[in-house]
């Protein structure tokens, strides 16, 4: 897979803009306490997590739960890492 360019998007204001406050959405097995892990992963991952944002939905026959939370990150690369990191978990399915 080949990067995105995203400099045609910086040029004319749009895409992200950093520093800045970010969402991020696992999707993930619901036994799996997603809940108390996703925000802990985050910030072993020197994120900036915002606690209170914290939010959870399980899905509608109870073996999935989807996590959302809000987080700080200085750069492109602290933004991917966030991906990354929640990624590496066996219980993610995808995130978002």
């Amino acid at each position: 897979m080949h990067p995105i360019d995203f400099s045609e998007a910086q040029r004319e204001g749009k895409g992200f803009q950093f520093p800045g406050e970010f969402e991020i959405t696992a999707v993930g097995n619901a036994s799996a306490s997603l809940p108390t892990h996703v925000p802990q992963w985050l910030e072993r991952a020197g994120l900036y997590v915002l606690h209170e944002t914290v939010r959870h939905r399980h899905s509608g026959g109870g073996n999935f739960v989807s996590v959302t939370v809000s987080f700080r990150c200085e750069n492109r690369e602290q933004y991917e890492a966030a991906h990354r990191v929640l990624r590496e978990s066996p219980d993610i399915r995808y995130t978002l």
